[in-house]
């Protein structure tokens, strides 16, 4: 197929690579041409504006960070809107709220082009791995058209439901991961407290019912206090804005959810920004220092 791409991060680029190798002509666009050199010398093409990649694509994917960068992307005067055929296909794979993901596919229906919203976990590791888990929004005959193409990046792929019904599945995937990220900073703040070594704390957590892939990753990170590398927080503290603002509309409790996103909120407070989200265990810390 001709596959247009859009967000070439610590994600997109491996992602694009994957779709050049399985034998599909990539071509790309960026706001700066520059963040697309590595990807072009490896054979993917360049275009000017967002309109000019739908109008050679059959299928365009974007992997950028919010509902604005989304929304900016179709509507903007050079946006995919304008370039597409009837019959193209968008298939987005940001996290974006499940509202604006509902608008514009009703924006491309009405000139018959397809939408997906089809956001993904696994982080940089499983788009480099090509392991992501994709989750699907959207009609059965563009998710048929689509799978071929979903099933080269990802390994678990769920078509949820209509439109917006990915990015729904997204918000709760969100919710439990970045609580259980608290739960284990939390607890490794407890070995530490009562002068027992939290890595073999995780250890033997990681033999029991305890375990999971969180405890795994973040917990070796909250151990070793490495955070400079993995998903930053700034993204998960975007997520659940998203998702809390979903809820507040819905008039849905999201308790735990609620003191997650004050825990998020501290660490952005705090420059950790671009930090893992691991790095909510120095949120902790010092919370429980007490003056001496």
């Amino acid at each position: 197929m001709r596959i247009g791409f859009i967000g070439l991060g610590d994600m997109g680029a491996s992602m694009v690579r994957h779709l050049m190798r399985a034998g599909h002509d990539v071509a790309v666009w960026a706001r700066r041409e520059a963040s697309a050199e590595s990807v072009i010398a490896d054979g993917a093409g360049w275009c000017g504006t967002p309109a000019e990649l739908a109008r050679r694509s059959e299928l365009v994917i974007t992997m950028v960070t919010g509902s604005a960068d989304v929304e900016d992307l179709v509507l903007r005067g050079d946006g995919l809107l304008a370039g597409f055929e009837p019959g193209g296909i968008h298939v987005d794979m940001s996290t974006i709220a499940p509202a604006t993901a509902r608008m514009l596919a009703a924006c491309y229906a009405e000139r018959q082009i397809g939408w997906l919203d089809a956001p993904v976990s696994g982080g940089p590791k499983g788009a480099l791995e090509a392991s992501l888990a994709i989750m699907v929004g959207g009609d059965e005959h563009t998710f048929t058209r689509s799978f071929p193409v979903l099933e080269i990046l990802g390994r678990s792929i769920v078509r949820i439901g209509e439109n917006g019904a990915g990015q729904v599945a997204k918000a709760c995937n969100q919710m439990i991961m970045v609580a259980a990220i608290e739960a284990a900073a939390e607890a490794m703040n407890l070995a530490r407290a009562n002068g027992v070594d939290p890595a073999k704390v995780r250890q033997a957590l990681m033999g029991g019912s305890a375990a999971s892939r969180v405890l795994e990753v973040m917990g070796e990170r909250m151990v070793t206090g490495h955070f400079e590398r993995g998903v930053d927080c700034r993204l998960h503290h975007k997520d659940f804005r998203i998702l809390l603002g979903e809820a507040h509309e819905l008039g849905a409790p999201l308790p735990i959810a609620s003191v997650v996103w004050q825990q998020l909120n501290a660490l952005m407070g705090r420059g950790g920004a671009r930090l893992d989200t691991a790095a909510l265990v120095t949120v902790i810390e010092a919370m429980s220092r007490r003056p001496s």
